[in-house]
């Protein structure tokens, strides 16, 4: 009690709450500009945090990255941009209730789901990371390629309507992701001899233009040329946006226990959260073939899995220093620049420090609701523009977070041509869902596959030796042969 009374004290200091107001508005800013992601954030952050206290620094840090995850849903939902690559997961979902006249309601949902994910896992965090982390630990890349494929196999639940146009722009993603050196020869594949290839195709140039480059030539060729009418820009008052919430509390729940666990998995994530939470949803959904068309289930559930990921990554840093993700990567680095070093010690000789940052966490994803009124009301500003205006402006934000990931200008370059694919595929009406799930993922099925066999020497069974491996192996497949099984049992009724 005393040291929760000594944090409270720490939090309430003038520097902490004005530290975590800006860094709050600054995560904002840099999230709802496409290709500046979260990490992004909070890299800039750490030269201003060696002039802070180490709560004051680890509460900018927390606050950039809830904010920054939340604001990708902004340009998501007002101009099918995704600011972050969580917000790519249910893009279409909020784009198209956009177009219906509810971006209120979408962007108070983004806020409000965000921050109860994000308050679930800062509970889940404070109550269970010394077992959660030691669970984590457990994981091997047995388990991390079964997960992975897991991953994968949420195309077939996030895909259109058309099995066989999903499947081929799965395969499309999972291509560009061969793009570079083999993992375990080192011989360069697809790559022209060029060098820029070496490395593979970066993800967040890549994600630029399939999304934003896609979106400003469909709109500057016409064939989404248009004034965003009033009805796109009533208003919704804040109690539709609770009555949706509670419409759907399943999937908070659902979204927000998924977070967490995948967030506790080092190098796991809030964008693989995303994707697998939005997945899940449209397995059980009831209306699945409305799914890309407007449907919420879709948004609450990755928007709730986005913020638990960042709380769940967090457990395995502070236990046993061990980043859950890049954005506690960097944090650990702070941690240690101001004397808190994490791992099991740190709950006993820093345990004011500590409760300190759970209070940190509160606060950030709280601060998340307010600044999700100031989105909506920013949305007024930006939906009462006709949209060929604002497309050029856009294309120079597109081009500046693309060149900003390398500080090349083969980041634009893998833009453009991503884009103007994307554009393709989307005309001849292939989802993009399953090609960025494919990118994302593809090298980590490759590489933790390849570490296997070779601890196997080559043995397929070793795949399921393990006893969570063995689990989550026959979970992948059950989840591969359902299909086919299901069209047999059809057949035979027949």
């Amino acid at each position: 009690m005393d040291a929760l009374l000594a944090a409270v004290g720490l939090v309430c200091a003038p520097a902490t709450l004005i530290s975590l107001t800006l860094a709050c508005l600054f995560g904002f800013i840099l999230g709802a500009l496409p290709g500046l992601t979260a990490t992004m954030a909070v890299a800039l952050l750490v030269p201003i945090t060696f002039f802070l206290s180490p709560i004051a620094a680890i509460a900018s840090i927390v606050a950039a990255a809830a904010t920054a995850i939340f604001a990708g849903d902004v340009p998501g939902a007002l101009l099918r941009m995704p600011g972050t690559p969580a917000s790519a997961a249910y893009v279409d979902d909020a784009f198209a209730l956009t177009r219906q006249g509810k971006v209120g309601l979408v962007l108070g949902l983004n806020a409000l789901c965000s921050a109860i994910g994000g308050v679930i896992g800062t509970v889940v965090l404070v109550l269970f990371a010394p077992v959660l982390a030691n669970f984590a630990l457990k994981f091997s890349t047995f388990e991390f390629f079964w997960l992975a494929c897991l991953g994968l196999t949420c195309s077939v639940f996030i895909s259109t309507e058309d099995p066989l146009k999903g499947t081929i722009s799965l395969l499309l993603g999972i291509f560009i992701a061969t793009v570079g050196m083999d993992y375990t020869t080192g011989y360069p594949r697809f790559t022209f001899e060029n060098p820029n290839l070496y490395e593979g195709i970066s993800f967040i140039p890549a994600l630029i233009g399939m999304f934003a480059l896609s979106e400003i030539i469909r709109t500057m060729l016409g064939s989404n040329r248009q004034t965003v009418d009033q009805a796109m820009r009533k208003r919704v008052g804040f109690s539709a946006v609770l009555q949706a919430c509670k419409e759907h509390w399943r999937h908070v729940l659902r979204g927000s226990a998924l977070g967490t666990s995948i967030g506790i998995l080092p190098g796991a994530g809030a964008d693989i959260a995303s994707w697998i939470s939005s997945g899940v949803a449209r397995r059980f959904s009831r209306h699945p073939d409305t799914w890309g068309k407007g449907n919420l289930e879709g948004i609450v559930a990755g928007s709730s899995a986005n913020n638990a990921a960042l709380s769940g990554a967090w457990v395995p840093a502070l236990v046993f220093a061990i980043p859950g993700d890049t954005i506690t990567a960097i944090a650990i680095g702070v941690l240690y620049l101001k004397g808190m070093n994490p791992g099991p010690t740190i709950f006993v000789e820093n345990a004011d420090l500590l409760y300190a940052v759970f209070i940190c966490f509160f606060l950030a994803n709280l601060l998340l609701l307010p600044i999700g009124l100031i989105a909506i009301r920013f949305s007024g500003f930006i939906l009462s523009m006709r949209r060929e205006f604002l497309m050029p402006p856009l294309l120079v934000l597109a081009a500046i977070g693309a060149f900003a990931i390398d500080n090349t200008v083969f980041g634009i370059l893998v833009m453009l041509v991503l884009g103007v694919l994307a554009y393709i595929l989307e005309e001849n009406q292939f989802p993009l869902a399953p090609m960025v799930l494919g990118i994302v993922l593809g090298r980590l099925v490759e590489q933790h596959l390849m570490q296997s066999l070779i601890s196997t020497q080559g043995s397929v069974i070793g795949l399921f030796e393990r006893p969570m491996a063995g689990v989550l192996g026959a979970i992948t497949l059950a989840v591969w042969l359902f299909p086919a099984a299901r069209w047999a049992w059809r057949k035979v009724r027949a």
